[in-house]
């Protein structure tokens, strides 16, 4: 039946040309926006999490510039720590020199003076962003932190991760609060060196705790050295004058007695004489250093007081190597974490893509057909509207 009222070739063509249209509308955004999923009305699921990524990802921004600035902080606290080690070694050798005979101390003393205000200038000097960790509160009241990491938690919660750097009395050269208690403004306790041993008396092992001795203080106490090897065990035993020493390891030396017939486990044979260790040579009491780094003044001084003077300067050498150990450890965990954080944003940003991101040559071809599909739609709409003119013709 033909009607004047009711085309419906014209309808159906225009139903397509309008479908088409829509999507050459949907592709043309995917290709001017380069998202498959620019709305929730997109992809409701992907969106949602699109969204939430691109925001976890510009936390990690932000920690990426607090990583920066913590590995700044910790940089400058790292070389101030390494230059005070420095110049800290050359008080020591200054000390050293004075206890030869007939050096000038004065002069000396006018060395360290230098020194000491070097080792001033450099804490004074060590801050970055208004922070110095090597000139601070030592007292264990203060604790430095540096932003690490943000997290999302498998349930929905996020964090942020810290590093945190305590100051305290091992690595705060200058103590703020007045109490001396930095590496430099502290007076160490000197103590002798001991060595921890198992000594075994009847089958009995007992640790004891003994003074220990260097070779090069056994040669200054004129010593005479003599080995014994029993199979595969060599053992030394040292004479200083009728008191005798053993070997117990490579850096040490205790004090031993005949142990002959006592039921003690001997640690050296010499000539059926069996010697063991002196468990009543116990180290002798710590003693005060003569004065800090920061205060010293070496005119005057005895030479067992000089001594000590140099034991506790080899004592504050080793807390700075530590703390110098500990922020170069924090450095290189920071750097590795930048790296980490990187990588990971990287990440993130390649999934968040693998979930919106329109792949740009298929919306091309797509669009392609669609621009041809339309032409064919309009043709097609053409003709179906064309129609009616033929009923035209049947009343002339």
């Amino acid at each position: 039946m033909t009607s004047i009222l009711t085309n419906v070739a014209a309808m159906a063509a225009l139903s397509t040309l309008r479908s088409i249209s829509s999507g050459m509308e949907e592709t043309q955004a995917r290709v001017s926006s380069g998202m498959r999923v620019g709305s929730a009305s997109d992809n409701a699921a992907y969106w949602s999490i699109a969204t939430t990524m691109r925001s976890d990802n510009m936390a990690l921004s932000s920690v990426q510039d607090a990583l920066g600035l913590g590995a700044a902080k910790v940089d400058t606290a790292y070389a101030g720590m390494d230059s005070a080690i420095e110049v800290v070694k050359e008080i020591k050798a200054k000390l050293v020199a004075a206890t030869e005979d007939g050096v000038d101390k004065t002069k000396i003393q006018e060395e360290i003076d230098q020194l000491k205000d070097q080792l001033t200038s450099i804490a004074s000097a060590a801050s970055f962003s208004g922070e110095n960790w090597l000139q601070a509160d030592a007292s264990g009241a203060v604790t430095k932190s540096v932003v690490a990491s943000f997290v999302r938690a498998d349930d929905g919660s996020v964090s942020v991760k810290k590093v945190d750097y305590p100051l305290n009395t091992n690595n705060v050269l200058f103590d703020t609060s007045g109490g001396d208690l930095g590496i430099l403004d502290k007076t160490y306790d000197v103590s002798a060196k001991s060595v921890t041993l198992s000594v075994n008396t009847d089958g009995v092992s007992e640790e004891v705790t003994v003074e220990a001795f260097t070779v090069d203080e056994l040669i200054a106490l004129n010593a005479t050295f003599t080995t014994n090897t029993v199979g595969a065990t060599t053992t030394q035993l040292a004479d200083a004058g009728g008191v005798f020493y053993v070997k117990v390891d490579d850096n040490n030396w205790v004090q031993a007695v005949d142990v002959t017939g006592t039921g003690q486990e001997a640690v050296h044979d010499e000539a059926g004489v069996y010697y063991g260790v002196d468990t009543a040579n116990a180290p002798p009491a710590a003693v005060a250093a003569p004065s800090s780094i920061a205060n010293i003044n070496i005119t005057g001084l005895t030479p067992a007081q000089l001594d000590a003077l140099i034991s506790g300067v080899d004592e504050a050498l080793t807390d700075m190597t530590s703390a110098a150990a500990d922020l170069g450890s924090m450095g290189m965990r920071i750097e590795m974490q930048e790296e980490f954080v990187a990588k990971l944003t990287d990440s993130i940003d390649s999934g968040v893509g693998r979930l919106v991101d329109a792949d740009m040559n298929e919306e091309s071809t797509r669009l392609k057909a669609l621009q041809t599909q339309q032409q064919l739609a309009i043709q097609s709409l053409s003709i179906a509207n064309s129609s009616s003119e033929v009923i035209l013709s049947l009343f002339r």
